[in-house]
């Protein structure tokens, strides 16, 4: 009687359990096979795997080398760059190997007890032109390297029995301006379903009407029916708040075979909307039943918010003005490559938060899933890019030999999968396009536009153009919402803001890509003067911020252009983060592979523009001083404090340099305070900032320092989650016996960890430096490098030890749970 008893109660839970979570997503993480290189039967269940390399899914096959700079050199015109002729270029796509063919091989598993249900793989990323195979049989393929992509299996699946996935990826060369990375770089699912359930990306969420009192909420929710028959469907959708507090609920019923879309709406009582301070979010819970059966469970995050632009103010979040202030970013993620991950997008995200950024343009491609719901959680706001060319190509083997079979699939992709998101405020349909130039080019622009109106009617349209002028007038400007411009500098563009305004008073336009400051970290040249295209023989770059190519502007120039001018909507500075390729000016037959146009480093470092941006986007009150104190006696050097305190006060050795005050009357002292000629003496550099009321509210110091004798361990955060993902970022810096940053030196620095967790990457944010990330041992640039470490799945501590040559041996703890 009990065990009947007992019987009866499992099957009463195993029965609710399954109510409740008809749905089933496995994320395909661990246990593929890996080779790099063209297998002839690689799809095949007779392949012999066995001596294949076994890896972990995000996973770049390039990004731990080794470095040559044969492999991305050519010969070429870059014509974004205004080159006038054919040129040598090297390291132009980061001089690692990502290019060829790779196989990835993997068992799935599906019960005897799911035949009769639907089974989907999902894939967020892969690059590039992938091709899926099952059991030997080809599913499918999506050649764009930066589309998510879906295909159901159900049909080629064994129950009961193991199944072989089998994907073929090809990147070719010449095929990217940037580093790719390469394999499936992104994330994997395995999803079973019913054969009633909600279709992939089948939510669309709107908010068409937003008061203080109410907003409506209107969800389409498509569902296929994969029965033979019709069936009557109902359709239950609940929204839940941040608290998860159910706030309003709909039901609705249909009868349909195949697909039907649900229209429902719901009022959501004094809500509290999404913005870039207090990005509060919602979640959509779409329940499908037949009859009394529970069949799907899908949920959705979104937000409750307003977006407007207006051609004289620029543009307003929930009708208040906000200037976009904002970065352009590529999608690798520093020492770690382009495999996505979670915790890395997110540290990237914080420091640009910290300096004060609301907004990120994803240049030049749709990004990772992951970093939009990061900037949803964490309040930017995110310029989804497309395409980098359209038809008129850049490359031998890039875009345009895919746009006129594949731009509609993948724009659609990219807008069904990303529409739910608040984050999202424009869509870019592409980047410095040939296009520009030609009067075709307008019907293109129309192509695309009309596309993503018709699949989400809520955004505006915005492309990206290096010759504005140009565009405008071949008809491409009128084929947009909003006019994206990519550089304020003569001849091929605008010179201001304000003259755009001018002479296109009906336009609404923004800075899609500004600036293009070029600088290493904690490098100095002298003098302090604006340059243009500067090469120097160790091939670095000045920190003082006044270097670029022939079409930057500094930040001070930029910053002044869209303060006087509240018709601009704002900017997206090239870029946030160094990244690897591009790496001007240093193109010609250098050891450079990677950018010098980030505000922080690849390794991810703070430059010293980090700080000058601070001051001017932060409200927050801040201080920083520059350059270091190390030089050679009696020298002339420039001092800048970076701040957003009124003034601020320099002393050498105590003696006081003066009080300056920012003016407007010069190019770099409206938003820079400079002692222009400091005589350099050993000892200290102080600044000291007041107030408004004339108090002194802050002050920094940088010291002389010593000869090298101690390596100095800073962990971003003590303890981290073991869930063998995770990552921990660790500074080392190189200090005198007193503490002092040691501003100049190289010493190579040796790393060893111990404990539950391993050594992932290391990278000292110089631009030429080839030693492999994934070396146990690096070179200091400037006194500083980083090091990644990754858990295991074990609890308990790690330990990393740094050691040089006559340096003082240090460590850290790390505690994961």
């Amino acid at each position: 009687m009990r065990i009947s008893l007992l019987f009866l109660v499992l099957c009463s839970v195993l029965n609710s359990f399954a109510q409740t979570n008809p749905r089933r997503v496995e994320l395909l993480d661990e246990n593929w096979k890996f080779m790099q290189k063209e297998i002839a039967n690689g799809k095949s269940i007779d392949c012999n795997d066995t001596d294949w390399e076994v890896v972990k899914v995000p996973h770049d096959w390039a990004i731990r080398g080794p470095f040559d700079m044969n492999i991305d050199k050519q010969f070429i015109q870059i014509k974004q760059d205004r080159e006038a002729k054919p040129d040598l270029h090297t390291g132009r796509t980061g001089a690692l190997p990502a290019y060829g063919v790779g196989w990835y091989r993997r068992q799935i598993s599906v019960s005897a007890q799911d035949k009769g249900k639907r089974i989907f793989i999902e894939f967020d990323g892969a690059m590039s032109n992938a091709k899926v195979f099952l059991n030997g049989e080809f599913v499918g393929e999506w050649p764009y390297g930066y589309a998510s992509f879906s295909f159901e299996l159900t049909e080629k699946i064994k129950f009961g029995t193991d199944n072989l996935l089998a994907v073929r990826i090809e990147n070719k060369p010449e095929s990217s301006r940037w580093y790719s990375g390469a394999g499936i770089y992104r994330n994997v699912r395995l999803v079973t379903t019913d054969d009633v359930h909600v279709k992939h990306w089948g939510t669309y969420i709107t908010t068409p009407s937003v008061s203080v009192k109410k907003a409506e909420v209107c969800i389409k929710t498509s569902i296929i029916n994969q029965k033979s028959t019709s069936q009557k469907i109902t359709l239950v959708t609940e929204i839940l708040n941040s608290k998860g507090e159910k706030v309003a609920k709909n039901s609705f019923a249909q009868t349909f075979q195949d697909t039907a879309t649900f229209k429902q709406t719901l009022r959501v009582a004094k809500p509290s909307l999404w913005s870039v301070e207090a990005p509060t979010l919602y979640k959509a819970i779409s329940k499908v039943y037949v009859g009394n059966t529970l069949k799907d469970v899908y949920e959705t995050s979104f937000g409750i918010r307003t977006l407007r632009f207006d051609k004289d103010k620029g543009f307003f979040l929930n009708d208040q003005r906000v200037q976009i202030k904002g970065v352009c970013n590529h999608h690798d993620l520093g020492a770690i490559g382009a495999a996505v991950n979670l915790r890395a997008t997110e540290r990237q995200l914080e420091m640009l938060k910290e300096m004060g950024c609301n907004a990120i343009r994803t240049s030049h491609n749709p990004p990772s899933p992951e970093l939009l719901t990061l900037c949803d959680q964490m309040g930017f706001l995110v310029m989804v890019e497309a395409f980098d060319e359209w038809k008129l190509g850049k490359n031998k083997n890039s875009y345009h030999r895919l746009f006129d079979k594949w731009a509609e699939k993948d724009l659609v992709a990219m807008i069904h999968r990303d529409r739910n998101h608040p984050s999202v405020f424009l869509w870019s349909t592409g980047n410095e396009l040939n296009e520009q130039n030609y009067k075709s080019g307008a019907k293109v622009a129309q192509f695309l536009t009309d596309i993503c109106h018709r699949e989400d009617p809520t955004r505006l349209v915005t492309a990206a153009f290096n010759s504005p002028q140009y565009a405008i007038k071949n008809g491409l400007g009128d084929a947009i919402d909003v006019i994206g411009i990519n550089y304020i500098n003569p001849p091929w563009r605008f010179t201001s803001y304000n003259k755009i305004h001018k002479d296109y008073p009906n336009y609404i336009f923004l800075g899609s890509e500004t600036q293009s400051t070029l600088s290493s970290t904690g490098v100095y040249k002298l003098p302090l003067k604006r340059k243009i295209y500067p090469r120097y023989p160790d091939y670095q770059l000045s920190s003082f911020d006044v270097e670029g190519p022939s079409y930057f502007t500094t930040p001070d120039e930029e910053f002044a252009m869209l303060d006087d001018c509240q018709a601009a909507a704002g900017e997206f500075v090239w870029t946030g983060f160094d990244y690897l390729g591009e790496p001007t000016p240093y193109y010609a037959g250098t050891p450079a592979r990677s950018s010098y146009f980030g505000i922080i480093d690849f390794a991810g470092i703070k430059k010293d523009r980090f700080y000058l941006f601070q001051s001017h986007w932060s409200s927050k009150p801040m201080l920083h001083l520059l350059p270091h104190w190390n030089w050679r006696i009696r020298d002339t050097i420039p001092v800048l404090c970076y701040t957003n305190y009124p003034k601020a006060e320099l002393f050498v050795n105590g003696v006081s340099m003066g009080v300056k005050t920012f003016d407007k009357s010069q190019p770099f002292t409206r938003y820079r305070l400079i002692w222009p000629e400091v005589i350099y003496q050993p000892g200290e550099i102080k600044v000291v900032a007041y107030d408004n009321s004339g108090k002194a509210a802050d002050t920094k110091v940088i010291r002389t320092a010593g000869e090298q004798y101690q390596i100095v361990l800073t962990a971003d955060r003590k303890t981290i989650n073991a869930d063998g993902k995770d990552l921990c970022y660790i500074t080392a810096e190189i200090h005198d016996k007193d503490g002092n940053l040691c501003p100049t030196a190289n010493s190579l620095i040796f790393v060893e960890v111990q404990g539950v967790g391993n050594l992932r990457a290391l990278c000292n944010g110089d631009p030429t430096d080839q030693t492999s990330f994934a070396s146990n041992y690096y070179r200091a640039f400037n006194g500083k490098m980083i090091i990644v470490v990754e858990p295991s799945k074990m609890p308990g501590d790690i330990v990393v030890k740094a050691m040089g040559s006559y340096l003082k041996e240090t460590s850290i703890g790390i505690s994961t749970k």
